[in-house]
Parts: C-alpha cells; structure tokens; sequence
C-alpha cells in the first residue's frame, strides 16, 4: 500500500494491527511517500497489478505508465465523479433534504462518489431549497478533538492547503459564472484549512463548478422539468461514478436508475456499501471494480490446459 503523502498516519496505524493480529511479515507492506514513490511501484516489472484510488488526472498516468513497462501489468482504477442526484416532485422531499446533505458534506465533500449535482423537480425545488438552506446553515465547523462525539452536524477541515485553496478556487468561479451563493463561500476559520459548507443555486450545467469535480463541501442545485430531461443533464458529464433518484414510485424510479451510467445508483439513499456488492464507475471514473467477487477477478489469471490423448 503505497500512501498519500497528505495522510500516512491512518496507514501506518493499521500496519501496527496487522502486525497485532499476526499476518506473516512481508504479506503487506505500507510504502510512504510521495508521487515518485508511486511511479516507481507502477513503473517496476516486480508488480503486477495495481489498483488505484485517487483523481483521474493520476489515473491516466498510472494508465500511460503501465503500458509502457515491461509487462503490461493489469490496472483498476477508482476515480473521481461529479454524481447526480435526482429528486423528483413525489419525493418525500425531507428525507432527499438529508440523504443528499450526507450524500454530499460527509467527509467535508472529500468523497469519490459526493452527490455534488442536485437536479431538483420545478414543483418541489423551492420546498427542497429552504430545508436545505436550514440543514446548511446548521454544519458547524471545528476540529473534531473539539465536537461532540454524537453531534451530527460537525464538519472537519480539508486535507491540506492545496485542498482548501482549491475549493474556495472553484466558489470564485461559481459566483463569477453567475451562479448564486445562498450559503458559505468562504473559508471558516483563522486557523486551520477549514471551509465553509456552500450551497449554489440558479447553476447551468456548463458552469465550472457543475462539471468538475470539487471534492469539497460545495452543493450545486438545479431545477429540471422531467424525467427525460433530468437523465439527459445528469448524464452529461464525462464521470459515472455514483447516482441516486429520489421518488415514492418504485418502478419510475428503477426505470430511471437503469438509464443513469453510473456504476452505484441509489433510490432513496445514498453511500450504502456492502463488502459484497462491487463498487467502481463508468467512464472517466475508472476501470474495474472493488468489492464482490469481481473484485476478487482482477487478481486472478486464468490458464486453459489442453491435453493431448
């Protein structure tokens, strides 16, 4: 396991319960550093195979670099998304106000799969707007050693200050592209790499902010009209890590989850994961799956022995 070097800690950590609980030495090997480090394990015709979770741009060039050494080593990818959250007018609109917030503040927005795009039905979006604002408002922002333990609404800092700078980055664009702040667009705090959490309304989907990801606390939320219309816009992206649709009607909404290239979509929920249902996306969101027994392929070779008789 080859770390980021923004949070070695977390891994050396388990490397000491590893040790804890007996795996032989040498069965796993926590590799610190930086983006040499990992070019190196890429690039070294001893490895072969390599799964990555990161940004897309990094899974290109662990892409290039893997068909360029000696052995064509097999590669899966778990990218970035830009998901799409659809709430249609028989939603049960409180609990799409919740699910989404989670869906898009848990871990200060730093979620492969954040459900950063929030297309809103026209006769429930002011409805879904007012809650949200309220839900919005609430987050507050410390350290954790600070927060209550049970206190749902706390909100961390960014993993860096290249982080933060790039987010408070994307909300200047939103504001300057016309879309409108209701919520936060600032940072939080004197000290620390703390963001505000910002809710934008009134965003066209060729705005900056609604095409890229931000990996940050930063909601987007758009109005549409009907269902054709709202898969159409959340298609149109070139991520397909993770969806939801949000309706009391079952089968509109399985129908619709069907036409959303995203390799999870969810109805009514949102980050539910289980170790037995494979998890990855569609186009620029990666290749393979973790998770499930296709998880299980990638490491595998299969050979055809024929025999003669």
């Amino acid at each position: 396991m080859k770390t980021a070097p923004q949070t070695p800690l977390t891994a050396n950590r388990i490397a000491e319960l590893i040790q804890e609980v007996g795996f032989p030495r040498g069965a796993v090997n926590i590799v610190p550093g930086t983006d040499m480090t990992g070019a190196m394990l890429v690039e070294h015709p001893g490895v072969d195979k390599i799964a990555f979770t990161g940004s897309t741009q990094v899974g290109y060039k662990i892409m290039q670099a893997a068909a360029t050494s000696h052995n064509f080593k097999r590669v899966t990818l778990e990218l970035g998304g830009k998901s799409p959250a659809i709430v249609c007018e028989d939603a049960d609109i409180d609990s799409a106000v919740g699910i989404t917030h989670l869906g898009l503040f848990l871990n200060q927005g730093q979620c492969c799969c954040a459900g950063s795009r929030i297309f809103v039905h026209e006769k429930r979006y002011d409805e879904f707007i007012e809650k949200q604002v309220k839900a919005v408002e609430a987050r507050n922002c410390q350290p954790s050693w600070e927060s209550d333990p049970g206190f749902s609404n706390h909100m961390g800092a960014q993993v860096d200050k290249a982080q933060m700078d790039k987010i408070l980055g994307y909300i200047e664009s939103g504001k300057k592209e016309g879309a409108n702040l209701l919520v936060g667009g600032a940072k939080a705090a004197d000290k620390g790499y703390f963001v505000q959490p910002t809710l934008f309304t009134d965003v066209t989907d060729d705005m900056t902010i609604a095409k890229e990801e931000i990996f940050g606390p930063v909601m987007q939320v758009m109005k549409f009209s009907d269902d054709d219309e709202a898969l159409a816009r959340a298609n149109n992206t070139p991520y397909g890590l993770g969806a939801a649709v949000f309706s009391k009607d079952f089968p509109r909404a399985r129908k619709m989850a069907n036409k959303l290239k995203a390799g999870s979509v969810w109805i009514n929920t949102y980050d539910a994961f289980d170790a037995a249902m494979p998890f990855g996306g569609y186009k620029a969101s990666g290749q393979g799956r973790e998770l499930g027994p296709m998880a299980l392929d990638n490491y595998l070779e299969y050979k055809s022995i024929v025999v003669g008789m």
